[in-house]
């Protein structure tokens, strides 16, 4: 099977070990032998949790259910990113509600975007040309993720690189099965079914990979909180009368009321995502691999 992904480049990797050389690995680990790390989303989170295991204290920032571009952190949320050795971000602009906090913690705390090196998909909206950080829809580049965490695991706490090398493994292995999966789960597909409408641009990464067509999005941008305008509603309404769309996708962190209104008005149902947040722990996305799986047993079932 082809990956769509890349090694780490040679900047991605200079990058890493600058930091790296920033903090011993002595002071990287707690009482316990533990690195310290806390991860801005819980997808990103549950990545570095299969890989680090019980060598690593993790900590969320962005809480469950939060939508990564409406969160307002209190200055004591400095106190969270200050106490970590090593803090993992999607990158891509994802974490702009963050970068104040990130100017303000200490020098020693090592940042690495976890996407950054990825091959992005870009598009133009009303302020100009942004890459997607919605990389995460498709597994091939979770894969990547995995890559970069564990280098920079094994880098800090160098005891437990075994440890990380054989957790990162099994995790691919099961990430590529992931893969393998959603090409068989969705091949009943056929191509005019297809079609996919959300409620802003998380999904381009789900629909490159898959052979999806993007018909429109209510939110002409990958950030929830743009506001479209009357034109961008009424060429969107077009376009899915236009091209049979079957549903309208949106994301359990966002709000629904812009795309009730448009299901109503063109006669389609409303299917809800896992977007930007895993579900709790006991709930149906509780972790990457289920995130995944939910989706695209959603999408297949609106679709078909």
């Amino acid at each position: 099977m082809t990956r769509l992904l890349g090694w780490l480049s040679i900047a991605v990797v200079a990058t890493i070990t600058f930091f790296v050389s920033a903090c011993s690995s002595a002071d990287a680990v707690d009482d316990a032998g533990r690195l310290r790390i806390v991860a801005t989303t819980s997808i990103v989170g549950d990545v570095a949790a299969q890989i680090g295991g019980d060598s690593v204290y993790l900590s969320i920032f962005l809480p469950i259910g939060i939508d990564p571009h409406t969160f307002d952190p209190t200055p004591q949320d400095v106190a969270t990113l200050s106490a970590a050795e090593i803090v993992f971000i999607n990158g891509v602009e994802l974490e702009a509600f963050i970068e104040p906090l990130l100017d303000n913690i200490e020098a020693t705390v090592v940042i690495v975007a976890v996407s950054e090196g990825l091959e992005l998909i870009e598009f133009g909206d009303h302020s100009g040309n942004d890459a997607d950080p919605h990389v995460w829809l498709d597994p091939n580049n979770v894969i990547y993720w995995t890559e970069i965490i564990e280098r920079v695991l094994s880098q800090h706490n160098p005891t437990n690189a075994e440890q990380y090398a054989t957790n990162a493994a099994a995790y691919r292995a099961e990430l590529d099965s992931l893969d393998d999966w959603i090409e068989t789960e969705l091949e009943p597909l056929e191509p005019h079914q297809r079609k996919l409408v959300t409620d802003h641009a998380s999904l381009a990464y789900f629909a490159h990979r898959y052979n999806f067509e993007i018909v429109g999005s209510i939110v002409p941008g990958y950030s929830s909180i743009a506001e479209p305008s009357a034109q961008d509603l009424a060429e969107l309404q077009d376009a899915i009368l236009e091209l049979n769309a079957k549903a309208i996708f949106v994301g359990s962190t966002v709000n629904h009321t812009l795309a009730a209104r448009l299901a109503e008005d063109t006669g389609i149902q409303l299917v809800a995502l896992y977007t930007g947040s895993l579900s709790k722990p006991d709930g149906p996305a509780g972790t990457y691999l289920d995130y995944m799986q939910y989706n695209v047993e959603a999408i297949k079932a609106a679709l078909q």
